[in-house]
């Protein structure tokens, strides 16, 4: 398991804003037909790195969510749209919500649920 240290920052509350961010593409992660949007964060405050996952199914109704991770500098190049999920599980902690959720954000950890 990754251990990643919370320092405080905004970022790491699990409602913070998007505008808190720098974002840029990473890809679409076509596993299971997921289409999932997969980008990397930074966050404009404390500099840290995150991963953000986001899939969502049109055709059914509330099937929304979205995850986010700190990724450490040298974990960055080794993370693709492919094993993005692989890597949030990985960690001791992430952040998610979404209408799936029916949550604007909470703290977890472990299995992703994006099927």
């Amino acid at each position: 398991m990754n251990k990643i240290q919370r320092i405080g920052c905004a970022c790491e509350k699990p409602t913070s804003n998007y505008t808190e961010y720098r974002s840029s593409a990473l890809g679409i992660d076509h596993t299971n037909g997921r289409y999932a949007e997969v980008s990397i964060q930074q966050c404009k405050l404390c500099q840290r790195i995150w991963i953000n996952y986001l899939v969502e199914y049109e055709h059914y109704p509330k099937s929304g969510r979205w995850y986010r991770g700190i990724v450490s500098k040298k974990d960055r190049p080794n993370i693709t749209p492919e094993n993005a999920v692989e890597y949030l599980e990985s960690l001791d902690w992430y952040v998610y919500g979404g209408s799936y959720f029916d949550s604007a954000g909470m703290i977890g950890q472990g299995k992703l649920s994006v099927n």
